[in-house]
């Protein structure tokens, strides 16, 4: 049986912390960065977190990794805003992004491109449509679910 992601371990501690706190688990994170290792927890809430949320979900997570102890080496924990460029993970994620400026990474090239930015028009389990403009005119690109490696909010310029 293959071992169990630190993500996900950190995934399930903290789901209910965060669900006792009133804020949504957007992601989890563990990199190393340099010589670093850092475990990064993101929440967030209609209204925005403020640094009480983020201490609070911190000090009861740090708790239980201290019990838990799922990570071998020493790593730096932080919980915080995913920002204005939240990744869209779960099918929510991308129906409240509907109407939304996103930027969408893929596995493999579609219409030679494997990158795109435009309005999220409509989400479905399978496929999803995003307007993009070229050059002058705007062009809606249909794109299949499976083939999204990545997908975020996106700050447009």
């Amino acid at each position: 049986m293959p071992k169990e992601r630190v993500t996900d371990i950190v995934e399930r501690l903290v789901t209910p912390i965060a669900e006792a706190q009133h804020v949504e688990l957007v992601d989890v994170e563990y990199k190393k960065e340099g010589a670093n290792w850092y475990l990064r927890v993101f929440i967030d809430k209609p209204e925005g977190v403020d640094i009480d949320d983020c201490s609070r979900v911190s000090e009861q997570l740090s708790e239980q990794l201290d019990i838990v102890d799922p990570i071998p080496n020493a790593y730096f924990l932080e919980v915080s805003s995913p920002g204005a460029e939240r990744p869209l993970k779960k099918p929510a994620d991308f129906v409240r992004a509907v109407g939304e400026y996103v930027h969408i990474s893929l596995y493999e090239p579609l219409d030679g491109q494997k990158a795109f930015e435009g309005i999220l028009r409509n989400y479905e389990e399978s496929e999803l449509m995003l307007e993009v403009r070229v050059k002058t005119r705007s062009k809606e690109v249909t794109i299949p679910t499976e083939k999204i490696a990545q997908a975020r909010l996106a700050v447009q310029l």
